[in-house]
């Protein structure tokens, strides 16, 4: 079981009791990215290109705490940039478990160690560990070599002291699926609670535009990855993302279900897209145009995305407003996988590089912040 009952029933009452109200759209998870700065620079990541100006910037507290009780979602994500290089994020999640909910707290898991002892574990609070595949891939993904022992002994640690600890996990296309079904050996073996795993979005920023994967790659790529999943695995996500990545089950975006709050404001559409900001969360709701997003509306950024903060909404949406999502959802949870479905005719996808780059082919022009630049907000 990837998450505690208590979390698992939160959000099952919340969805239905949304659903009694009668309510289309409503947040399942607010993204809380209280920063931009960061301690790496991934090669894929479109959220560290901008001036010093704005990545020496955070949000308070005080702001962080009121977007997590303006939008009321009972899940709050904190990704980044870099959370642990917020000099009070240890108050913000504070602040949101005194509020019950769950909260994520994603980090690289250079620092984690540095300031694990300004947090207390609880039912409410996992830490979200980014880890892109064995150490050879996921350094070469975050462009630094050792930050994969790195990791790794901050998760031992971490779960040591009584934490949930989950991973997530960005796939690109030179992404080696038996590599990958290797390191989940490795979590679940280290008391990983449970893992995360989607493709990586082509964000317009990033650096390295030659590694993002199609919707057809996706597909084949997953298939592979997760097909006969051993009965040890567990991953932090619903069945039907799951049988979403692999092709055999269709979901449209539900971009409202993951809203992104950060220092510009509500970010519209969502986490992945820039198109302008609101003022409140009421403003977002109301005035995105809606649907002009997701596959179906024919916008070209949205053709290729299967990223779970657009979709893993809508994967909880039909598990509790459709029987056969229901049912699904129960026979996947209780014997695992069924037979993959034959997909549709597509045109055959680039060929995947037999082996991924070296790190010496990733050094990009990446804005990373020189480290005098961090020692302010890193100092405990």
């Amino acid at each position: 079981m990837g998450v505690p009952v208590s979390q698992m029933w939160t959000v099952a009452s919340y969805v239905l009791g949304q659903k009694l109200r009668g309510r289309k759209r409503y947040p399942l998870v607010l993204m809380l990215e209280p920063l931009f700065r960061c301690n790496l620079a991934c090669a894929g990541c479109g959220k560290i290109q901008y001036p010093s100006s704005i990545l020496k910037q955070h949000l308070s507290v005080e702001d962080c705490l009121k977007a997590v009780d303006e939008c009321g979602a009972p899940i709050v994500s904190i990704p980044g940039g870099e959370p642990l290089l917020h000099p009070e994020m240890d108050k913000v999640v504070e602040g949101i478990v005194a509020r019950g909910k769950y909260v994520y707290l994603c980090t690289n898991a250079i620092l984690l160690k540095k300031h694990l002892h300004r947090y207390k574990p609880d039912k409410h609070l996992s830490f979200s560990v980014h880890l892109d595949g064995p150490r050879e891939d996921h350094d070469l993904a975050v462009c630094r070599e050792g930050i994969y022992d790195i990791a790794i002994e901050a998760i031992r640690e971490t779960v040591n002291a009584g934490f949930r600890v989950t991973t997530n996990t960005t796939v690109f296309n030179h992404s080696q699926p038996e590599r990958l079904r290797e390191m989940f050996d490795t979590l679940m073996e280290m008391g990983v609670e449970g893992m995360m795993i989607s493709p990586g979005y082509q964000y317009e920023k990033a650096p390295d535009q030659e590694h993002f994967l199609n919707r057809n790659q996706t597909v084949q790529l997953f298939r592979k990855i997760l097909g006969n999943p051993k009965k040890t695995w567990t991953f932090n996500q619903s069945p039907l993302f799951i049988e979403f990545l692999k092709g055999n089950w269709q979901l449209e975006c539900t971009p409202w279900g993951n809203p992104t709050y950060n220092l510009f404001g509500w970010q519209k559409p969502c986490y992945l897209l820039q198109d302008g900001y609101a003022s409140t969360f009421q403003e977002l709701m109301e005035t995105t145009d809606w649907d002009a997003y997701g596959r179906a509306s024919g916008n070209s950024r949205c053709q290729d995305c299967m990223v779970h903060c657009g979709y893993e909404p809508s994967a909880v949406n039909a598990t509790f407003g459709t029987v056969s999502g229901l049912m699904t959802s129960a026979l996947r949870t209780l014997f695992g996988p069924g037979r993959d479905k034959a997909l549709p005719a597509a045109p055959a996808p680039a060929a995947m590089p037999v082996s991924p780059p070296s790190l010496v082919s990733l050094q990009l022009p990446l804005r990373v912040m020189a480290q005098e630049e961090l020692e302010p907000a890193i100092k405990s």
